[in-house]
């Protein structure tokens, strides 16, 4: 896909959104693809990491919030880089998935 340009995923968060961050993309030409509403179990950018990370942080105490920014990335440093590879390779079946399940239930609203 990159030798036809860039494909950006990204959440809906408002600097995402911003018009001087639409009309930036749009003058490097990217396609942005629509992320879908949030739901954990089809989230199609961070269904990999989570589930691992609270599996990690389970039963521990921080006292700080710099404490928790320094576990979460020692964590991780230490995944290897076959963690990111698989979540990568993953990503396009997950954003196709979310993307059947927001056309089911847009075209369910339609017709009901």
């Amino acid at each position: 896909m990159l030798s036809n340009g860039v494909i950006l995923l990204h959440d809906n968060a408002r600097p995402h959104t911003a018009n001087a961050v639409k009309t930036t993309l749009q003058q490097f030409r990217w396609e942005t693809l629509e992320h879908p509403p949030y739901s954990p179990d089809v989230s199609p950018c961070d269904f990999h990491v989570f589930g691992p990370l609270k599996q990690a942080i389970r039963g521990h105490r921080f006292t700080t919030d710099d404490e928790v920014c320094d576990w979460v990335q020692a964590l991780i440093r230490q995944q290897p880089t076959s963690f990111f590879k698989n979540g990568i390779d993953r990503l396009v079946s997950q954003w196709d998935k979310c993307a059947t399940l927001l056309a089911t239930i847009f075209e369910y609203v339609y017709y009901v």
